[in-house]
C-alpha cells in the first residue's frame, strides 16, 4: 500500500511539473514572437528548434500522463482491475512514438528554417528585383514602339487625306499597306462629330479579330490636352490611338497583335515581386504556422499511439479479465457460465477452452445434485402439505425435547399467533401437559391445556421414529360440548315429556281441594290455604321449567325475514333500561348498518337473555360491592363484510375460570338458574350463522360478542339445523 501511495504522489508531481513546465515554454515562446522591433523578421533557426522542442517535451509529458490517468480510470470502469498493463502499454507506445517523434520534428524544423533563410535571402530578393525590371524594359519598349508607329502612321495619314478622300481606293491601299510595313495587325480611322458619336470610315483587318474599334473617353481627354498618343495593353493586344486632325475629330487607332506570355510578362514580374514582399513581411508568420503545425502533429501522433494503446490493452486485457469475473461468478454459483471470446489457438483461447470445459462439468455434476435435491423437496413439500391439509396438529421432536416440525393446525391450536417461533423452543416450554405424556412415556391420552385462558381438551397420541418423538393431537372441546349438548337435548326432552304430562292433572287437583274443602276447613284454614297455593306455585315453577326443557330440546325453526339489528337491539335494551333504571346503559353502531336476514323473536330471545344476564351479574357484584357502585352495560354494533357484531360489556361479577362450559346446558353460577339461558342463546346465534365468545372485560366484568351473518342461507345454513 505505502509503494502504491508513493507511486500515485509521483506521478501527481511529475503531473504538476509538466504542466508548469509547459506554461514556462509558451511564455518564453510568447515573449521571443513578439521581442525586436521588426516582427516579420524569422527568427533564428536555432532558437525556434529550441522553442519547439522545449515546448513538445512537456506537452508530450502531459499526454503521457493524461493516457495513463485514463488507463487506469479505464481499466477500473470496465473491468475492475488496477490497470498496470494499460499503464505499461501506454508508456511503451508513447515513448515508442515520441523519440522518433522528437527526432522528426527537430529535422523538419532544421529544414524548413534553412529553406526559409534561403528563399528570403538578400540574393533572392536581388534576383526577383532584377528579373522585373527586365519583364517591364520590355513591355514598356514595346509600348512606346505602337506609340512611335501609330504617331509616324497619322502623318503620313494626314498628308494622303489632302490628297485622297477617306472612302477612296488610294486611301484604302495605302492604310493596307501601312499596315503591313508596320507589322499591325489593326488600323481604324475613327470620326467624331459635334455630339460626341464615333464612326469609323475606314478600317483594316486582315486577321478579322478586331471586336472593339472605340476610343475610350480617358484616350480622347489625352489626345486633346496635346498627348501626340495614348498607348495601352488589351488582353493580347497592343492598341494605341494618335490624332490625324483635332480640329475635325479625325483619330487614327492601330492595334499589334502580340504573345500574351511576353505581353503578360511585365505585369507577372510585378505581381511576383509585391508577393514576394508580402511573404517577407510575413514570414515569421509562416515560421509560426510551420512549427505549431508540427507541434500539433507530433502531440496527434502521440495521442494517437496513446489511443491505440489503450485498444491494444483493452483487447489483450479484457479476456483476462473476463476469466476472472468469469471464475468469481462461477464461484458464485453460475456454473452454466460460458466464455465467448477468443477461442483461437493462442495462450488465450487456449485458456478460454480450459475453462469452459471445467465449467461444464461442474455444471453437469451440479445439475445432477440439484435434481436429487428437488426430488427430496419436492418430496418434503408433498409431506408438508399433506401435513397442512390434515386437521390434526402434528408436533416432530428430537430426543432432547425441541420442536423440529409443527404444522399450521398444531400452531393455531397451541400458539395464540401464526408467526414464526423460536428455532430453540422445546415442547416443555410450549406445551407442558403434552410434555409429561412425552417424558412418562404414555402413547395416547386426554389432556387439559391452557391456550391463553381458553381451556382445550386435547386427544393426544405419541410414537417414536429414528429421531425423537412424533405427536399428533386433535382439539376435542367443541366435541365434547357437542356431545354433552345433544345428551342433555336428549334428558330435557324425555324429562319435559314425563314431567309435563301429571303437572296438569296435579294443578286441577289442588284447586279442586281448595275450592271444595275450604270452607269446611275450620281448624287453621289458613295452613291449608298456604299449602294448596304452595302447591300451585310449584307447580307453576315446575311446568316453567319444563317449558325451558322443550325450548332448549326442540327450539323452533327460524323464520328468517329483512330486518333491522340497530332497531331489535335497541328495542331489548329499552326494556332492560326500563326494568332496572339502577344500571346506566349506553349504545353505539357503526353508521349505514343495513338490514340482515334474522328470526325477530329469536334474534330478540337472544338480545334479551345476554342483557338479562349481564343485569343479574351486577346485582350480584352490587351485594359485595363497596359504597357508590354504579353498574354500567355498553352495546356496540360494528358493521362487517358479511356480518355484524353485537358486544356487550358490563362491569358486574365476570366470568369464572371454566368460562368455555358457560354455554353447555344446566351450568350456571346462579343460585336460581336453570343453566339453559345461554345454550339457547348459543343455538340461535348457530342457526343465524354465527358465534359467540365470552372474554374478561377491563376493569373487571364481561364482554359477549355475537356475530349474526348478514345472510344465513348464504352460508348453506339450513333453518333450524342445530335444533333438529
Amino acid at each position: 500500500m505505502q509503494v502504491a501511495a508513493r507511486r500515485a504522489n509521483f506521478f501527481v508531481v511529475m503531473e504538476v511539473l509538466s504542466v508548469f513546465a509547459f506554461l514556462v515554454m509558451t511564455a518564453t515562446t510568447w515573449v521571443a514572437l513578439n521581442a525586436g522591433s521588426d516582427k516579420g523578421k524569422l527568427l533564428p533557426s536555432n532558437l525556434t528548434a529550441t522553442l519547439l522542442v522545449g515546448t513538445l517535451v512537456p506537452a508530450l509529458a502531459i499526454l503521457v500522463l493524461l493516457g495513463r490517468r485514463l488507463a487506469l480510470r479505464r481499466a477500473a470502469e470496465n473491468f475492475g482491475g488496477t490497470g498496470r498493463m494499460h499503464v505499461r502499454l501506454v508508456f511503451l507506445f508513447s515513448l515508442i512514438s515520441a523519440i522518433p517523434t522528437l527526432l522528426v520534428v527537430v529535422f523538419a524544423s532544421w529544414l524548413f528554417q534553412s529553406g526559409v533563410e534561403f528563399w528570403f535571402s538578400d540574393s533572392s530578393r536581388g534576383l526577383l528585383e532584377n528579373a522585373n525590371k527586365l519583364a517591364r524594359g520590355y513591355y514598356e519598349q514595346t509600348l512606346r514602339d505602337v506609340g512611335y508607329e501609330s504617331v509616324a502612321m497619322a502623318e503620313d495619314s494626314r498628308t494622303w487625306l489632302g490628297e485622297y478622300p477617306v472612302a477612296s481606293q488610294e486611301f484604302q491601299a495605302f492604310l493596307a499597306d501601312q499596315v503591313l510595313r508596320r507589322n499591325l495587325s489593326v488600323a481604324a480611322i475613327i470620326q467624331i462629330d459635334s455630339n460626341g458619336n464615333q464612326r469609323t470610315p475606314i478600317i483594316v483587318d486582315p486577321d478579322g479579330q478586331s471586336e472593339n474599334n472605340r476610343i475610350s473617353g480617358d484616350t480622347l481627354e489625352k489626345l486633346d490636352k496635346g498627348a501626340p498618343y495614348d498607348v495601352s495593353s488589351r488582353n493580347d493586344r497592343i492598341v494605341a490611338a494618335a490624332p490625324i486632325e483635332r480640329s475635325a475629330g479625325i483619330y487614327l487607332l492601330v492595334a499589334r497583335s502580340n504573345d500574351l506570355l511576353s505581353l503578360s510578362q511585365g505585369q507577372s514580374a510585378e505581381n511576383i515581386v509585391q508577393a514576394y514582399e508580402v511573404l517577407t513581411n510575413r514570414a515569421r508568420v509562416l515560421q509560426l504556422r510551420f512549427n505549431i503545425a508540427l507541434f500539433v502533429a507530433s502531440l496527434a501522433l502521440v495521442g494517437l499511439s496513446v489511443w491505440f494503446a489503450l485498444r491494444f490493452a483493452d483487447r489483450q486485457v479484457k479476456p483476462l479479465y473476463e476469466l476472472v469475473d468469469a471464475a468469481r461468478r462461477v464461484g458464485a454459483g453460475n456454473y452454466a457460465l460460458r466464455l465467448e471470446g477468443r477461442t483461437g489457438a493462442d495462450e488465450i483461447g487456449l485458456l478460454n477452452r480450459a475453462f469452459n470445459r471445467m465449467t461444464a462439468q461442474i455444471d453437469k455434476q451440479t445439475q445432477a445434485l440439484l435434481g436429487a435435491n428437488r426430488q427430496l423437496h419436492e418430496r418434503r413439500l408433498f409431506i408438508e402439505a399433506v401435513l397442512e391439509s390434515v386437521t390434526s396438529g402434528i408436533i416432530s421432536l428430537d430426543e432432547n425435547g425441541k420442536i423440529l416440525l409443527m404444522n399450521s393446525t398444531a400452531q393455531k391450536m397451541l400458539t395464540e399467533h401464526d408467526g414464526d417461533l423460536p428455532e430453540d423452543l422445546t415442547i416443555e416450554q410450549l406445551a407442558p401437559p403434552i410434555a409429561a405424556m412425552v417424558e412418562e412415556g404414555t402413547s395416547v391420552g386426554l389432556v387439559q391445556y391452557n391456550r391463553g385462558g381458553d381451556l382445550l381438551t386435547l386427544a393426544v397420541k405419541t410414537s417414536r421414529d429414528a429421531t425423537g418423538h412424533v405427536i399428533t393431537f386433535e382439539d376435542i372441546t367443541r366435541q365434547l360440548l357437542d356431545q354433552r349438548t345433544a345428551a342433555w337435548s336428549d334428558v330435557a326432552r324425555r324429562i319435559a315429556h314425563e314431567i309435563k304430562n301429571p303437572l296438569t292433572p296435579i294443578q286441577l287437583a289442588t284447586e279442586r281441594l281448595s275450592r271444595r274443602y275450604r270452607k269446611q276447613i275450620t281448624d287453621n284454614p289458613e295452613l291449608f290455604e298456604d299449602l294448596t297455593r304452595t302447591i300451585i306455585r310449584q307447580v307453576g315453577d315446575l311446568r316453567k321449567m319444563v317449558d325451558e326443557f322443550s325450548s332448549f330440546a326442540r327450539l323452533p325453526k327460524p323464520v328468517f325475514r329483512a330486518e333491522d339489528p340497530v332497531a331489535l337491539t335497541r328495542q331489548a335494551l329499552f326494556l332492560q333500561e326500563v326494568a332496572r333504571p339502577e344500571v346506566s346503559f349506553s349504545f353505539s353502531a357503526d353508521p349505514g348498518i343495513a338490514n340482515i336476514d334474522c328470526d325477530r323473536h329469536q334474534y330478540g330471545q337472544a338480545m334479551t337473555n345476554v342483557l338479562k344476564n349481564a343485569v343479574e351479574a351486577i346485582e350480584t357484584k352490587a351485594k359485595d360491592a363497596e359504597e357508590g357502585y354504579r353498574g354500567t352495560i355498553s352495546v356496540e354494533m360494528v358493521d362487517q363484510d358479511d356480518s355484524i357484531l353485537v358486544r356487550i360489556t358490563d362491569n358486574g361479577i365476570g366470568l369464572s375460570q371454566d368460562r368455555d362450559r358457560i354455554i353447555e346446558p344446566y351450568v350456571t353460577t346462579r343460585e336460581k338458574g336453570t343453566g339453559l339461558g345461554l345454550a339457547i342463546v348459543n343455538k340461535i346465534i348457530e342457526e343465524h350463522g354465527g358465534e359467540m365468545t365470552f372474554i374478561p372485560a377491563q376493569g373487571g366484568g364481561t364482554t359477549v360478542t355475537m356475530r349474526f351473518a348478514k345472510d344465513p342461507l348464504a352460508q348453506g345454513r339450513k333453518p333450524s339445523e342445530a335444533a333438529e
